[in-house]
């Protein structure tokens, strides 16, 4: 007799953790409150960084690498983008990032996300979305921080927003539609059965 799983679904708490930041984030980079503010450092510690890295163990107990690899990764990121920010503050001796550098290192990160994106084309439509959005994202900000084009990074800032508040709408129909135990709030089809 097979044993039932008894696993909760992972994902909300990482998709939601990951939205949320990326929200609260790119409020600032389109203009918005000053980065170094406690709030946004705490989200990508907390709830950017830990909660992704637990839904992303938990992805693993279930078999799911790509969640595994997503959350994990992303978890990691913001871990990454706070120690950026403040070890300069925190280390003697250890400098802040050039643009370039941060560049690079967002051309990096949207590298790795289009390569994620591939993966999405098997999984619903709004996991697309979001994996789509955030590839953008990444870039925009690479090619901000190459260019040092201020515009530039506002316009990632604006589409961050919306790369946030659609891996909001795909935790909440996950949970909603769980606890329904049916579609009431759509996430679409794969384009690639």
């Amino acid at each position: 007799m097979a044993e039932k799983n008894m696993f909760a679904n992972p994902a909300p708490l990482g998709l939601i953790g990951f939205g949320m930041t990326t929200v609260l984030l790119n409020i600032y980079n389109a203009g918005g409150w000053e980065i170094l503010g406690s709030m946004i450092l705490a989200m990508g510690i907390f709830y950017g960084g830990l909660a992704q890295i637990i839904a992303g163990i938990l992805e693993y107990r279930k078999g799911n690498t790509f969640g595994v690899t997503a959350f994990t990764s992303y978890g990691l990121f913001w871990l990454s983008l706070v120690g950026l920010i403040v070890m300069p503050h925190m280390i003697p001796g250890v400098g802040t990032p050039s643009p370039i550098a941060m560049g690079t290192y967002f051309f990096m990160w949207g590298l790795f996300t289009f390569l994620m994106f591939i993966a999405t084309l098997k999984k619903p439509t709004a996991l697309q979305v979001v994996f789509s959005t955030l590839t953008i994202l990444f870039w925009l900000l690479a090619l901000g921080d190459f260019t040092g084009n201020v515009t530039i990074t506002r316009i990632a800032g604006f589409e961050g927003i919306i790369c946030g508040l659609s891996a909001i709408y795909l935790a909440m129909a996950e949970v909603i539609n769980e606890t329904y135990g049916r579609i009431v709030v759509p996430i679409g089809k794969p384009r690639i059965k």
